[in-house]
């Protein structure tokens, strides 16, 4: 599932390609008033048409599926102090044992942690020890159950080019509605989902358009820069993907009748993409496990027919991802024409509705 499976190693693929500079105005670094007031850049065939996302149930057809991300995004982001009265940061990647309180997670210290070191976390309400090094993170046993105290002391950890710490309007919004609460383990919001809102998701249901679930918990190396200047170098990270069977149900009777697969958001289409290469007797079934899958041109694609998807950072592996669905010089043209027509970027900002290409590089 590396990207070293998918092209010759003697093809360089270049960072620089995956490049596009972006005035900094364009960055949204707030929620818009409503979640669906967002705008729709809608891409096929090559062609660009402006629209609203509210316009969404328009432009689907009644029989297709709209697959969405279910994870809930923890508050992970906790400030403290070592034993010596140094500041720390700590944000938690990955509760890996509830019983015992263990988790994986990054450290921002002037000095790092050593085994057997501990921190004062939440003002003195949680403390935790360093067990051992995990490659770059940390492995720190807390004293309490995890989730529960994050609830109360964490901060949610909104993308770190917002410039600004999260408040509590970040608290409702950089959560999906339909996110399930038993499944709070993302230390980043699904963020193609934030566009949905009741009206929107009840006038899909009128329209005919079927829903279904997967969970991606997606991890801090969603914005972990690409440092080889050849891309199919760059190793992915991992993160916890599950397609349950029910949906995997869904997509089978979808595809027989010849209805369309529309992926919500990057981390539903490598879920998709990665039950794909595991499917038995050529359909989808459960699949439930780490994915490091990295999808770049040129890619097959398997599953998904169509994308919804935000604006994203340059020289990014989403960036990647959706230049190998809709076609690199799409994309790029795609962004010259958001930038010139002031859509908004990232997280918080606008979306783009993309059909699938044929997988070109150029």
């Amino acid at each position: 599932m590396n990207a070293q499976t998918q092209t010759p190693a003697h093809t360089p693929i270049l960072l620089s390609d995956y490049d596009y500079e972006l005035p900094e105005n364009l960055i949204a670094t707030h929620p818009l008033d409503t979640r669906s007031a967002s705008r729709l850049l809608c891409v096929a065939n090559g062609a660009l048409t402006d629209c609203q996302f509210a316009d969404l149930p328009k432009l689907l057809n009644a029989g297709d599926l709209l697959v969405m991300n279910d994870t809930k995004v923890m508050k992970a982001r906790l400030f403290g102090k070592k034993e010596t009265g140094g500041a720390v940061e700590v944000l938690i990647e990955r509760i890996i044992d509830p019983q015992k309180h263990i988790a994986i997670c990054h450290i921002k210290a002037s000095r790092a942690l050593k085994a057997g070191q501990s921190v004062s976390l939440a003002d003195g309400n949680m403390r935790a020890t360093m067990l051992e090094r995990a490659q770059n993170l940390f492995v720190l046993q807390f004293d309490a159950p995890i989730l529960a105290d994050l609830e109360r002391f964490g901060e949610l950890p909104i993308p770190p080019y917002f410039d600004r710490a999260a408040d509590t309007q970040d608290d409702e919004r950089y959560q999906t509605i339909f996110h399930d609460p038993k499944k709070t383990a993302s230390v980043a919001a699904p963020t193609a989902s934030l566009h949905f809102d009741d009206a929107t998701l009840n006038a899909l249901k009128d329209k005919g358009v079927d829903t279904a679930f997967v969970t991606l918990h997606v991890g801090a190396g969603t914005f972990a820069p690409v440092k080889t200047d050849d891309v199919s170098q760059h190793v992915m990270h991992a993160e916890f993907a599950h397609l349950p069977q029910a949906t995997a149900d869904k997509i089978n009777a979808t595809k027989a009748r010849g209805g369309k697969i529309i992926a919500v958001g990057t981390t539903v289409t490598r879920v998709l993409e990665t039950a794909h290469l595991h499917r038995k007797d050529g359909k989808l079934a459960e699949f439930a496990g780490d994915t490091q899958i990295f999808i770049y041109p040129p890619y097959q694609f398997g599953v998904v027919d169509r994308l919804i998807t935000n604006f994203h950072l340059p020289k990014s592996t989403l960036l990647m991802l959706v230049s190998a669905f809709a076609g690199t010089t799409t994309i790029r043209h795609a962004y010259q024409h958001a930038i010139a027509h002031q859509y908004r970027f990232f997280s918080y900002g606008d979306a783009m509705l993309l059909d699938k290409c044929g997988g070109e590089m150029a």
